[in-house]
């Protein structure tokens, strides 16, 4: 009913057709170029988050622009169950060799969602081609996402997401231990080490209980992502964690849906952010295509590809739009375009540590209006997440007018010119407590637009605090 008042200038009152993921129209872009982007009544947006860590590169970039036009004149369909494709079969080999012995097959897929489903079926085809049928059980933390489908849902736990299908979700299969999250879950009297070794006793306690040899794997975000916003587990964790997988035979599996493909500031997170320990099976995404396609893909390790090679010998999961050429096509001129351009040598050495340091300077420093709400400045490369803590006699002074707070930033950075991400939930294990906001911009981003950026964010901030009563 409301989607009455969701019309606009080019169409009149005409409402939208499109089921939102909002309860409203959002605004419609019209064109792009780098991280500008130009919406139809002429309003120019900086993209600070690169849609949801996606555009690493910006749009309109003339490299992959070609890429897509020569594949249409080429091919633009085959089903892969029929015939492979020349792109994709390209974009497995560089996939493959960059990964530097960590992977040696690769899966394509439409999306993070679809790897993630992907990374689940591969997982028990492994167990079911090797002779151990009897392994169903994955173990995942709390306060993580690993996508929309409901095997995925079950999969993760964030616990908005799951709400409106806790019903038909799967409790049988999938099992969760604690978040690492070392900023609101480690004890006050517990070192790094000793945080450490609880999670990883907790996990090896939930192997015994659903029987060590059921578990197929333990399945972790290298950098968490939307749920908690940008949070690095704390050192010798996935060391430690692996450890108990190898120990009971299960296999070890990252989603790096949103963390990977040069995010952090290198190609996988894992090499940067965790402990340097690979993954026996991973999910990558948003940074695999950089927006210029759907796409995903699984990445199989020597171990589970030669499970699978010694037996059926082929990938029994598909989907009609598996290794597309047109998103083969582009994905790989973005991977191209990322190393010819040493856009990852700018993230690390540019990009990062200005935006955190402008970051924290800003929001953290003695006399910043939003300093005594700020719980933590942190992220790495190019992603980084600001949460913020209202519970303080200060903080429960505040109105916000019902609203959360991310969400209120979020809003109030889109009407200053600046798309961002807000939450909440995450600093809580029932999802009630906590704000964050995410910034991910591209990979190429300047370090003028690094100033920009955090000019319209924090103003944003401060503008949103002001009105509720700072």
């Amino acid at each position: 009913m409301s989607s009455a008042n969701n019309g606009d200038a080019k169409f009149g009152s005409r409402p939208t057709a499109i089921l939102h993921r909002t309860p409203w129209r959002p605004p419609v872009a019209s064109s792009a170029e780098g991280i500008y982007i130009t919406l139809e009544d002429g309003k120019k947006l900086i993209d600070a988050v690169g849609g949801a860590a996606v555009a690493c590169i910006g749009n309109g970039h003339p490299a992959v622009k070609k890429a897509i036009k020569e594949q249409v004149d080429k091919v633009s369909y085959v089903y892969n169950m029929q015939l492979s494709n020349e792109p994709a079969e390209e974009l497995a080999h560089n996939l493959i060799q960059s990964s530097k012995g960590a992977f040696d097959l690769v899966g394509f897929v439409s999306g993070g969602s679809e790897a993630m489903e992907g990374v689940i079926k591969t997982a028990r085809q492994y167990f079911y081609e090797t002779g151990q049928p009897q392994r169903k059980h994955f173990i995942a933390r709390q306060l993580s996402f690993h996508g929309n489908t409901l095997a995925t849902l079950s999969l993760a736990y964030h616990p908005a997401r799951r709400a409106p299908y806790a019903a038909i979700l799967n409790a049988e299969n999938f099992h969760h231990v604690s978040p690492a999250y070392a900023a609101r879950f480690q004890g006050k009297d517990e070192t790094e080490e000793q945080y450490v070794e609880r999670l990883r006793k907790e996990l090896e306690d939930k192997f015994i209980e659903l029987g060590p040899d059921t578990v197929i794997g333990f399945v972790a975000e290298t950098v968490v992502g939307a749920t908690t916003g940008v949070v690095a587990a704390p050192k010798g964790y996935f060391k430690a964690m692996k450890s108990v997988c190898e120990k009971y035979g299960a296999l070890f599996i990252l989603d790096e849906v949103m963390s990977g493909m040069g995010r952090m500031g290198t190609l996988h997170a894992w090499e940067s952010y965790g402990d340097g320990i690979s993954p026996d099976i991973q999910a990558v995404a948003k940074g695999l295509g950089g927006g210029y396609a759907a796409i995903g893909a699984v990445l199989i390790s020597k171990r589970v590809a030669d499970g699978v090679r010694d037996a059926s010998g082929f990938w029994k999961h598909g989907h009609t739009y598996q290794a597309n050429p047109l998103a083969c096509a582009a994905s790989l001129a973005v991977q191209n375009v990322i190393a010819d351009e040493q856009l990852l040598a700018h993230v690390v050495a540019v990009v990062g540590p200005h935006l955190g340091a402008l970051l924290r300077a800003r929001l953290q420093a003695p006399g910043a209006p939003a300093a005594p709400f700020v719980f933590d400045v942190r992220g790495g490369g190019a992603w980084w997440g600001v949460e913020f803590d209202f519970d303080t006699p200060e903080g429960r002074g505040l109105d916000f007018g019902g609203a959360a707070f991310g969400g209120a930033v979020q809003a109030r950075a889109l009407e200053n010119g600046l798309v961002i991400m807000g939450f909440s939930g995450g600093s809580s294990l029932d999802g009630t407590k906590g704000h964050h906001c995410m910034l991910s911009p591209a990979y190429n981003v300047t370090k003028e637009q690094v100033e920009e950026i955090v000019d319209i964010f924090v103003r944003s901030v401060e503008e949103v605090l002001k009105e509720a009563g700072l």
